[in-house]
């Protein structure tokens, strides 16, 4: 999962990726663990932007707090 939050970070800074220490913060990671577990469990093992796509296919089911992480990335 924090590998996710991760990917999710990178794709919304467009700065170089040497300059980024951490991605999402364990507060991001807490808001979309739960809809990560309850949407996207059976592609976990496909990779992060796999579970990016999942999640956003499921915007609409999300819990607000992981759609709030979702948008101040960018997604």
């Amino acid at each position: 999962m924090h590998k996710f939050l991760v990917a999710l970070f990178l794709l919304s800074v467009p700065i170089p990726t040497g300059a980024l220490a951490h991605g999402g913060t364990d507060q991001e990671e807490k808001a979309c663990m739960r809809d990560v577990q309850r949407f996207c469990r059976k592609l976990m093992d496909q990779g992060d932007f796999t579970i990016l796509a999942c999640l956003k296919e499921n915007r609409q089911k999300l819990t607000s707090a992981c759609r709030y992480v979702l948008v101040s990335h960018g997604q």
